[in-house]
């Protein structure tokens, strides 16, 4: 490689007064000109590394579309539910917009435990593995604001009690298919406030009347979740969420009106092992309508 003329001409204009300044310490022009040689090259290696240095700074942010992600965990609850008491192996796959605004993936899990089910026609009690193929999609406004919208598709048992699954099928009996709306709020970073309501009732979020017809719930759910202590490596956050509807008693969540549903803490700690870091977090959960405390233990991949 070499220097351009134009550019060793700047570089010696920018140069030209700390020789002259040291001249007198010169006493050959051959010592000058390898004063100016070593000048115009230390600057050109300093503008390489810069470069470089961008070049680099550059790959690391470089647009990825494409996510994927798993989580083992010794059980799965959700909103302050045991969805299933075993391990659970889950991984996701997501697109996301060069813009980071726009989310669009789908997230799946199985157990390698099983629970007892009752045969719709036999009446016995058959194993039944959890698994299931939800979608999702969340929509950022900014950093503080989003809204997110879930398909939870949970097929745990659907076969196993004698009926066919229908991935598109919402209907309030089928108890495996429904939709919820969420908004999220950032009042400061490490805080969030967050709205869900299920649409239209669906899987059992309905009501009996007295003559005999269903009533959609519509159930909502919120939660104040933020970070109340934090290291390098290791956080502290704690959490509550309360369920109601404001059209019948019972909701999704609880038997009658609604209620605290979901309180509790998370512990996060980072381990590095080499380059890689791999999260691991421990949740400590409680129901006060259930009665229902558990610890939940979440390893996770990036």
């Amino acid at each position: 490689m070499f220097i351009s003329e134009h550019l060793k001409t700047v570089i010696l204009k920018k140069t030209k007064n700390p020789i002259q300044k040291y001249r007198t310490d010169l006493p050959s022009k051959k010592q000058r000109g390898c004063f100016q040689d070593l000048c115009l090259y230390s600057c050109f290696v300093f503008g390489v590394l810069n470069t470089t240095s961008a070049q680099e700074e550059i790959r690391e942010v470089e647009y990825k579309p494409f996510h994927i992600g798993a989580h083992l965990k010794n059980m799965h609850t959700w909103h302050g539910s045991v969805v299933h008491p075993g391990a659970v192996l889950a991984s996701h796959i997501e697109y996301n917009s060069e813009n980071t605004k726009f989310t669009f993936g789908l997230w799946g899990g199985a157990s390698f435990s099983t629970v007892d089910v009752i045969h719709t026609d036999t009446e016995e009690n058959v194993p039944a593995y959890y698994k299931e193929a939800s979608i999702y999609s969340k929509y950022r406004f900014s950093d503080s604001f989003f809204v997110k919208a879930v398909s939870h598709n949970n097929y745990t048992e659907v076969e196993e009690r004698g009926d066919d699954p229908h991935y598109w099928g919402y209907g309030k009996t089928q108890g495996y298919n429904f939709v919820d709306l969420s908004l999220g709020y950032h009042p400061i970073p490490d805080a969030l406030f967050y709205f869900a309501t299920i649409i239209n009732g669906g899987s059992g979020d309905y009501e009996l009347q007295n003559e005999g017809t269903l009533k959609n719930s519509w159930t909502h759910y919120f939660e104040v979740s933020g970070k109340v202590w934090e290291n390098k490596n290791s956080s502290l956050s704690l959490f509550a969420g309360g369920a109601w509807s404001f059209l019948t008693n019972k909701t999704f969540y609880t038997t009658n009106s609604g209620n605290i549903i979901n309180v509790g803490a998370t512990f996060t700690r980072t381990l590095a092992f080499g380059t890689y870091a791999l999260p691991i977090e421990v949740m400590a959960m409680w129901n006060p309508e259930k009665e229902l405390t558990v610890l939940q233990l979440d390893i996770m991949t990036l």
